[in-house]
């Protein structure tokens, strides 16, 4: 970490507990934890993650992406990875801030900003930048909200506001400036990852895919792996395992229920993609994480 950042990780520790804390200023929330052992599968939702100490390893597309608190990550869209957090050693955690990207006002912000022209679509759905002394301050100002929570309803709007003008005028502006845009390629996928979301418990249909996302078949699967690394039906298999890992995590529902509530016909096909997933059996996994400081699911 740089001295730069310690400011932002004391304000940050002060207000957040291990784990995921979610803060007063909507979208905003602060992970704690310690280095975890291995890769563990986990849900980037669309957003912007400040790492203030420690790092994270990332993989997508078979591609590692290694970030710490001098680079700032942006996710386009709703991804399952494989992420691995390290703590800063010495009984120093692991601390990150992520911000929840809300389309409507990206897309009203640069609406205010010389036109830019951009290619269809972006490459990747997942982008790291160096991070910027602007960007540091207004982050800064963003979190100093939470000593002062009377504050936020009048104030945290406007910090935002300019956390996603510099990020829009920074070298993910583009990326940034797709998500704003319903009719571009990435627009379209969103809406196809929203779809397999929302559907995630019934049997994936491509036809309902094409037309929720207004896509072409071939044109929809060829942006989907190119934007998430996976093909719908591959993605469909994460969020299902991700949601029953949840469901065991938060109530006393056996294994064989919940694959049936996240859309699986048989429950020994559960458990055997599930120990493929997560390294363990449905019952051995939750009783690991329930023992375990910290969240596996930490951005």
């Amino acid at each position: 970490m740089t001295d730069h950042l310690q400011p932002h990780l004391d304000l940050a520790l002060r207000h957040a507990r291990s784990g995921m804390t979610v803060t007063p200023i909507p979208r905003l929330e602060i992970g704690v934890g310690q280095t975890t052992s291995g890769t563990s599968p986990c849900l980037y939702r669309s957003m912007i993650c400040f790492i203030l100490q420690g790092s994270k390893d990332v993989t997508i597309h078979d591609n590692l992406l290694r970030y710490d608190a001098e680079q700032y990550l942006v996710s386009a869209l709703d991804l399952p990875l494989s992420g691995q957090i390290h703590d800063a050693g010495h009984g120093r955690p692991y601390v990150a801030v992520s911000l929840v990207l809300d389309p409507a006002l990206l897309a009203q912000i640069a609406s205010t900003m010389p036109l830019i022209r951009d290619a269809d679509a972006p490459g990747s759905g997942i982008a790291i930048n160096p991070m910027t002394p602007p960007l540091r301050d207004t982050l800064l100002r963003l979190l100093a909200l939470l000593d002062t929570p009377s504050d936020v309803p009048v104030l945290a709007p406007m910090v935002e506001r300019e956390l996603l003008y510099r990020l829009l005028q920074g070298p993910q502006g583009r990326l940034l400036r797709h998500i704003a845009r319903p009719e571009g390629a990435l627009g379209r996928i969103r809406r196809a990852v929203e779809w397999i979301r929302e559907n995630h418990n019934t049997r994936l249909r491509i036809e309902a895919l094409c037309e929720a996302s207004g896509m072409s078949r071939a044109s929809l699967h060829r942006h989907f792996v190119a934007l998430t690394g996976l093909s719908p039906i591959q993605y469909q298999k994460q969020i299902r395992l991700q949601e029953a890992r949840q469901l065991l995590l938060s109530g006393e529902r056996t294994a064989s229920d919940v694959a049936f509530a996240v859309g699986y016909e048989s429950a020994s096909q559960f458990s055997r993609e599930y120990l493929r997933q997560f390294g363990a059996p449905p019952v051995r996994d939750v009783r690991q994480l329930r023992q375990a400081v910290g969240s596996p699911a930490m951005h």
